[in-house]
């Protein structure tokens, strides 16, 4: 009996329609010429012209410092909500990893303008500690998850046999539960920097004057024209990312 060629030809089109544009994307960045409908043959002309871009690099240094901050605030919060739901099975846990579910399922426009009203209603000035504090809410949840899938595959005996053998708390933690978790904190650390440097809908709303990020610098490139520019830069974005997201989930897929 023939097989059907259906499933194959419409993998390979999903397939073109998510990468097609990435790939026109980065060969657009290699073009001499200044627009994407002709061609002039490979040049780096567009590199050389994004170096010498002083904006861009110091909207590079307050996305890195931002994402740096929340992934250091989230990965700390992030584990301690992954311990207390993974040990505490209450119903104000259940509650609590509801509460964490919220932000991955929420839209980010709806979570940009809620957080846009509540630093307003507080008085807490839009700037780099808003960026940072907007970042924490969402990527502490992945950081949750990631380690609480961790933890549900660890042994709890293993804590309490070190506790036999006279280790204190905080000595079985560090000695015994710290290395069975590094895979899961790098990880999560990794997803956390990762969705922080690539965030402009959440950040648009809550970044004040001279808090400028790379996407939002991105965006007002677009709007003055300098698309081979941002060819460019987008190409080292993704190559930046493609390599955060691949080592988090090889570290994930080796802990199995």
């Amino acid at each position: 009996m023939r097989r059907s060629r259906l499933p194959a030809a419409v993998t390979v089109a999903v397939l073109a329609f998510l990468y097609l544009p990435i790939l026109v994307l980065v060969v657009n960045s290699f073009n001499a010429s200044r627009f994407g409908t002709t061609w002039q043959g490979w040049s780096l002309v567009w590199y050389a012209r994004l170096a010498a871009e002083r904006d861009v690099w110091a909207a590079l240094r307050v996305t890195l410092v931002v994402a740096v901050a929340s992934t250091v605030v989230s990965l700390a919060l992030g584990t301690t909500a992954a311990l207390a739901i993974h040990r505490h099975a209450t119903r104000l846990q259940r509650v609590h990893s509801l509460l964490l579910s919220v932000p991955l399922v929420m839209p980010e426009i709806l979570m940009g303008v809620s957080l846009l009203l509540f630093f307003a209603a507080l008085g807490v000035p839009l700037g780099v500690l808003s960026i940072v504090l907007a970042h924490v809410t969402f990527s502490l949840s992945f950081v949750a998850m990631v380690v609480l899938g961790r933890l549900q595959g660890f042994e709890e005996s293993l804590i309490e046999a070190a506790r036999d053998l006279g280790a204190g708390p905080w000595t079985a933690a560090r000695r015994v539960l710290l290395p069975a978790l590094a895979p899961g904190l790098v990880a999560g650390a990794l997803l956390a920097f990762t969705l922080s440097v690539d965030d402009f809908v959440i950040t648009f709303f809550v970044a004040g004057p001279g808090a400028t990020t790379l996407p939002i610098r991105i965006y007002s490139m677009i709007k003055h024209g300098s698309p081979p520019v941002i060819s460019a830069l987008s190409t080292l974005l993704l190559l930046v990312t493609f390599a955060a997201v691949a080592a988090s989930q090889r570290l994930i897929e080796r802990e199995r």
